[in-house]
């Protein structure tokens, strides 16, 4: 059909009157809190006597855009909070900032710590998944959060513990002493804090400063880089932060193996006019093992304060000292003629060692982390982060036990330390939103810098000791490992000094109020300096793209999506065994991944399913004569299923599901094999339920536990990690001024073994008192 001129002028004419009303309208935003200080999650943000208006989100924070130049009254409620009007006058092309702090409705205030409760365990708000303010439903990205709340009905202690509720997640303890997770057949590492490289792989980390946990699925290299993604993902602590009332706790949990635990949460503004905010998290906790051998004692302090110079600038500062002493993780191994399949049959009593408990570790970290944030005039937010990491072990004992008969082991004993490891951190974000005719955009753009210092030595015996378990064995101690460690056998690194230069931009583009895409790349440039025995300088440089497209097919409330993401890892030179040196490329893994979101009954039901396809085809592999190729192939694949629900007043209920199909391809001997640690199916649930009426109202009862399924050792597939099922159950009573809590682990006392073979808790219980003030 041939478009006249008279169309031509008045599609024209028609676009200049959209800008002009775009051009005529201002933005209204701003933080919405209780008055004990916390984000105030689902209340509703009106303008009066108009239809528009949002929904606060978890932070506490909303926006109400395109609103035309006026003066309006704005109306914040929420059942069990009294309502509150202010008086608003929006200029354009302006942003107006209106702050609520809403009263308790005494009449209704059990509702409201009931529902405020459940809703921040549904929830997935995040400005950090995707490092800029977009919802769940315009995230074309499966990801889970495991929040604070969830962790109080839990009673959790252990940090692995909360790794349990994130779907298609298996919790991994290093026999470096540091914690990680298997996620899509993938090892992660725990190596973001506050969106910034960290890592805890000598160090671990604890629970008692961890606002939530974020579990964000699938290769990430575009928006977080290489040093804090795998290729299954990016696990990112978000730490407890100041708000603007003085509230505390103190809690004290006692259990089994000898557990004791005491920690503080005590928040407090500095200044009158709440410019000047301070809170801080402190921890103290001993505890032997289920095992004869094993204890884990540890001190967290983790102040941090929040300046408030001006309503457009803030400054958050904080920092984390913690300290462990502990027995590593036994990295249990097999031989291929032992005679033994399963980690099952292994002839040891499950609770007996053959190792004493002098071959200790002793670790200390210090993060500390800054962030300057400042709204820009155009509607532009600079946010500068900054933030140093040190792990640093003092000594670290780690053993290597492999059995080589149904009866004998040999054991091998290594000693680290002192080890350094440092990461500097320097990233500056831009965001904002704007338009370009019917299209909005929320636009990022960002640059990092990353320093990696680390230094260390260490030490092996070799075979130390053979013995029979038939035997009355004197154990392996610190004695007759030292001496078997005569000088001359610790070997020094030399220094590692790796420059990490990233650069990287993300658009999601509003077609309309259903339609998103989102648009983003990532450039990165490394530059490795180290010196030592092991060193090879290199430089290396990978671009990633990430595309994602989500369709609302019923508006806020269920929404598709899939995406294209890539991560990768840089690699350094490898010397072959005739002298030449192989030049390897950045590894690549791409994942392509689709599903369905829904966020229903005002957001007391959130769920997630997902298919992935993730393939590698560019990995370093080796051949029979030690010659490195990069040609290894490597595709896995699976679905996932996450549901949280708030179905009635004090009721949480929540279930996952992930299936994971990872295989190695056209490797020697290895074609088709399932990769190593690589569980096939692992499943979590969870039900708590809190009375809200009559005798039992505030007392509680939780139930729960998680299933994974076979898994192998090694990618031969010879040594078998049997199946567990593990079940857990809690009650609880809880009011305004404490919480007295009682959590069962592991009821049917299941045996199972973790990541490297070493046997997991057995039956245990934990008690805890929290007062309130």
């Amino acid at each position: 059909m041939q478009i006249t001129p008279m169309k031509q002028f008045l599609s024209f004419m028609l676009l200049l009157v959209s800008m002009h009303a775009l051009a005529q309208t201002g933005t209204i935003r701003g933080n919405v809190t209780t008055s004990d200080g916390k984000p105030a999650e689902f209340v509703n943000i009106v303008l009066e006597k108009t239809s528009r208006g949002a929904v606060v989100n978890e932070a506490g924070n909303y926006a109400v855009n395109k609103v035309p130049a006026g003066s309006y009254t704005l109306v914040a409620s929420f059942a069990g909070l009294v309502t509150q009007k202010k008086e608003v006058t929006v200029s354009a092309l302006e942003v107006s900032t209106v702050d609520f702090i809403l009263a308790e409705d005494n009449r209704q205030l059990q509702e409201v710590i009931v529902r405020s409760s459940a809703g921040r365990v549904t929830d997935k708000s995040s400005d950090m998944v995707a490092r800029m303010p977009i919802s769940n439903l315009q995230n074309p990205q499966a990801f889970n959060i495991v929040g604070k709340e969830l962790m109080k009905q839990q009673n959790v202690v252990a940090i692995t513990d909360a790794f349990k509720n994130a779907p298609g997640v298996v919790a991994a303890l290093y026999p470096s002493g540091g914690i990680g997770a298997l996620s899509r057949g993938f090892s992660t590492g725990i190596d973001a804090r506050n969106g910034l490289q960290t890592t805890s792989g000598r160090g671990s980390a604890d629970v008692a400063n961890i606002e939530r946990i974020e579990f964000i699925k699938g290769p990430s290299g575009t928006l977080f880089g290489a040093g804090s993604s795998s290729f299954g993902g990016v696990v990112n602590l978000v730490t407890k932060k100041p708000f603007e009332t003085f509230k505390g706790s103190v809690d004290l949990s006692v259990g089994s193996f000898g557990l004791g635990r005491i920690s503080a949460d005590v928040n407090t503004p500095l200044k009158s006019d709440n410019s000047l905010l301070l809170r801080v998290n402190t921890a103290l906790q001993r505890q032997d093992a289920y095992n004869e051998r094993g204890f884990y004692n540890s001190s967290l302090f983790a102040p941090s304060i929040l300046y408030k110079p001006t309503d457009r600038l803030s400054v958050l500062v904080d920092a984390e000292i913690y300290s462990v002493n502990s027995v590593r993780p036994t990295y249990v191994r097999i031989a291929e003629d032992a005679g033994i399949r399963s980690y099952a049959d292994i002839p040891l009593d499950y609770k007996k060692s053959l190792l004493d408990n002098d071959l200790d570790a002793k670790t200390n970290t210090v993060k500390f982390f800054g962030e300057a944030r400042y709204r820009m005039n155009g509607g532009w937010t600079s946010t500068t982060n900054v933030s140093y990491v040190n792990e640093f072990t003092e000594r670290s004992y780690q053993d290597y036990p492999v059995w080589i008969s149904p009866t004998k082991v040999t054991i091998d004993v290594s000693r680290y330390g002192p080890v350094s490891n440092t990461y500097a951190n320097l990233q500056q974000n831009f965001n904002t939103t704007f338009n370009t005719g019917p299209l909005k955009h929320t636009f990022l753009t960002g640059l990092n810098l990353n320093q990696f210092l680390g230094r260390g030595e260490s030490g092996g015996t070799g075979i130390i000791r053979t013995l029979d378990v038939r035997d009355n064995n004197l154990k392996v101690d610190r004695i007759l490992v030292d001496s078997a460690l005569v000088p001359g056998t610790m070997l020094n690194w030399g220094r590692s000094n790796t420059l990490t230069y990233g650069a990287y931009v993300s658009d999601v583009i509003s077609f309309n109020d259903r339609l998103f895409a989102m648009l983003s790349l990532r450039y990165e440039y490394i530059e490795d300096k180290s010196v030592g025995p092991w060193a090879s300088p290199y430089t290396q440089s990978s671009f990633s793209p990430k595309l994602g497209l989500v369709y609302q097919v019923v508006k806020d409330k269920v929404s598709l999506f899939a995406n294209y993401m890539n991560g990768y890892q840089n690699y350094p030179p490898i010397v072959q065994p005739n002298g030449s040196t192989l030049q390897v490329k950045p590894i690549y893994a791409i994942q392509y991944e689709g599903g369905i979101k829904a966020e229903l009954l005002d957001k007391k039901v959130n769920t997630t399913l997902s298919y992935y396809y993730i393939d590698i085809d560019n990995a370093v592999r080796y051949g029979n004569n030690s010659f490195a190729f990069q040609d290894g192939k490597q595709v896995s694949k699976g679905i996932e299923w996450d549901f949280s629900a708030n179905p009635a007043p004090g009721m949480t209920v929540i279930l996952g599901y992930g299936y994971n199909d990872n295989r190695i391809l056209g490797a020697e001997n290895l074609d088709r094999n399932i990769s190593n640690n690589s569980p096939q199916h692992i499943a979590n649930y969870w039900l708590n339920y809190q009375f809200q009426t009559g005798a039992l109202r505030n007392f509680g009862l939780g139930a729960g536990g998680n299933y994974v399924s076979d898994a192998y050792f090694d990618d031969t597939n010879l040594f078998l990690l049997p199946s567990y099922h593990i079940v857990n159950a809690s009650a609880f009573y809880e009011n305004q001024k404490f919480r007295i809590g009682f959590k069962l682990n592991n009821i049917n006392n299941q045996k199972s073994w973790g990541f490297w073979g070493a046997p997991n808790p057995t039956r245990n219980f934990v008690t805890s008192v929290s007062f309130k003030f």
